[in-house]
């Protein structure tokens, strides 16, 4: 499991042009599910976000947690677009949507997060807080 999680100062999700969900300060986590995730994959990620010290103390330090700021959860199948041959990604190793889907859930669930809709073709907007950005991997 893969998690690209960005610090936002606010963070959208539109399908077909429509608001679906928003936050303000907090994290946007794109999600990729790989074929052999299981819970205990999901549990542990979502606890390793949840405890990301990535947001300022009061002496101007990336060292508060998530706390009570918001999560907005997109899945992302292409985190495991594999490119390393020609130039057409592979997507062989992200799991199938009755795979990831529930395992996706689960995620959102542990973190309260808003989410973006499973499968759809999404239009992401998000005003980035900083120079933030990490790739969390489960495995």
């Amino acid at each position: 499991m893969r998690a690209l999680v960005q610090r936002v100062s606010r963070a959208s999700v539109a399908v077909d042009g429509h608001a679906v969900s928003s936050i303000e300060e907090g994290l946007l986590v794109l999600l990729g599910v790989a074929r052999d995730d299981d819970e205990r994959s999901v549990d542990w990620l979502a606890h390793k976000v949840r405890g990301l010290r990535v947001f300022a103390d009061p002496n101007g330090r990336m060292n508060e947690p998530l706390g009570a700021r918001e999560v907005l959860c997109v899945s992302q199948f292409t985190l495991y677009g594999d490119a390393r041959k020609g130039t057409r990604p592979s997507f062989v190793e992200a799991a199938p949507a009755e795979l990831a889907e529930p395992l996706y859930e689960r995620f959102c669930e542990q973190l309260d997060a808003r989410r973006g809709v499973f499968g759809a073709y999404m239009t992401i907007e998000l005003v980035a807080d900083g120079p933030v950005t990490l790739l969390v991997e489960s495995r």
